[in-house]
């Protein structure tokens, strides 16, 4: 294309110069009854001669355009991935999923559908499971709650959507998303089934009583710094004298409902249940069942926690780093009178017991 441009242009510019000198320069150009030249060859510039030079100029003009517009075209884009090292700030600009749910990166990484999730449940530990198992060099997680099986404004765009939510990973690394919401979501377990029947889902859950506790606390901080107005505890746990079941929180505890959901379609040794309370007061333990429930080599050990006196709970130290979860986590419930909590054991003691029996083992709760 390039050589067809200079010929033209070559061709316009002796054209020009013939018809300006109408001299003997070019002893093989000979003039014509118009007073243009000629090449006095097979090659015959007799069309271009009879151009006026405004008409020249246009031509020039179009043919360079032309020429800068095919090398543009032609010219491979710049990368814009970001790089392992987080080099690039730039976002993935991959192609939709391939059919074998991946998108690759030129450095060997690649985003891949999570082999992994975790479901549930919120306020039960969730983000302190998450970071404990990025621990781990074989585990790379989604930063953000991705709420792709249980918001339909997301479910909509499809699995490429999911798939570029993902973190970038070596194809021997497992990929691990969390959103608490899917394990309360009752059209989410067929949706990941569909996806993938053979995931491995992780489930933490607290004591029924304490998990409501810490989401009404969650709720009046949020609205506290929102400068919203918000109810008492007491008004939201007990109406005319019992325990509120229209309280949404309550629902969120009743733990046996919503497994009973999720063993439609995934057996239960595809659900590992995590013990949350234990996690906080000792992740070790809790964090080596995940290990060999995932079927990861050995990797996490004692060295990688420290308890925070100032926050009270568990931080984390991974190569010389050490962090710990958000300020948010680990507040103070407020005070629940005693005869409110007695109504609240009472009330989660037989949903507790066929939640045991489904998934054969018990926890310490009240």
């Amino acid at each position: 294309m390039c050589r067809l441009l200079i010929i033209t242009l070559n061709s316009l510019k002796l054209e020009s110069c013939c018809c300006r000198r109408r001299t003997t320069t070019f002893p093989s150009l000979r003039p014509l009854s118009s007073g243009c030249c000629s090449f006095n060859v097979a090659y015959s510039f007799a069309p271009f001669a009879r151009l006026k030079s405004s008409r020249v100029r246009t031509s020039v003009m179009a043919a360079l355009l032309l020429g800068l517009l095919l090398f543009a075209m032609q010219s491979p884009p710049l990368p814009s991935r970001p790089l392992a090292d987080g080099g690039s700030s730039s976002p993935p600009t991959s192609s939709p999923a391939a059919d074998n749910g991946t998108a690759s990166h030129p450095n060997g990484t690649l985003q891949q559908l999570p082999q992994i999730i975790i479901i549930g449940v919120r306020k039960g530990g969730t983000r302190a499971l998450i970071e404990m198992l990025s621990l781990h060099s074989a585990v790379v997680a989604a930063q953000n709650e991705v709420h792709f099986f249980d918001w339909e404004s997301h479910f909509q765009k499809g699995l490429p959507w999911y798939l570029s939510q993902m973190p970038y990973a070596f194809p021997e690394q497992l990929t691990v998303e969390k959103t608490p919401a899917y394990f309360t979501s009752g059209k989410v377990p067929k949706r990941i089934y569909q996806m993938n029947p053979n995931i491995k889902l992780l489930l933490i859950l607290r004591d029924p009583t304490e998990r409501v506790l810490s989401d009404y606390t969650q709720v009046f901080y949020n609205r506290l710094q929102k400068h919203k107005r918000y109810q008492p505890i007491e008004s939201v746990l007990v109406k005319d004298g019992e325990i509120n079941l229209g309280y949404k929180a309550l629902n969120r505890s009743l733990y046996y409902v919503h497994m009973q959901n999720w063993l439609q379609y995934f057996p239960l040794e595809s659900i590992h249940v995590v013990d949350g309370d234990r996690l906080i007061k000792d992740p070790l333990p809790e964090m080596k069942k995940v290990e060999r429930f995932l079927k990861l080599e050995p990797q996490i050990n004692a060295s990688n926690f420290y308890f925070n006196k100032t926050k009270g709970f568990y931080c984390l130290r991974d190569h010389g780093r050490e962090r710990c979860l958000h300020d948010s986590k680990g507040r103070a419930h407020p005070h629940v009178a005693p005869a409110i909590l007695q109504k609240l054991y009472q009330f989660f003691h037989q949903p507790n017991k066929k939640f045991f029996e489904l998934v054969g083992r018990t926890f310490n709760w009240k």
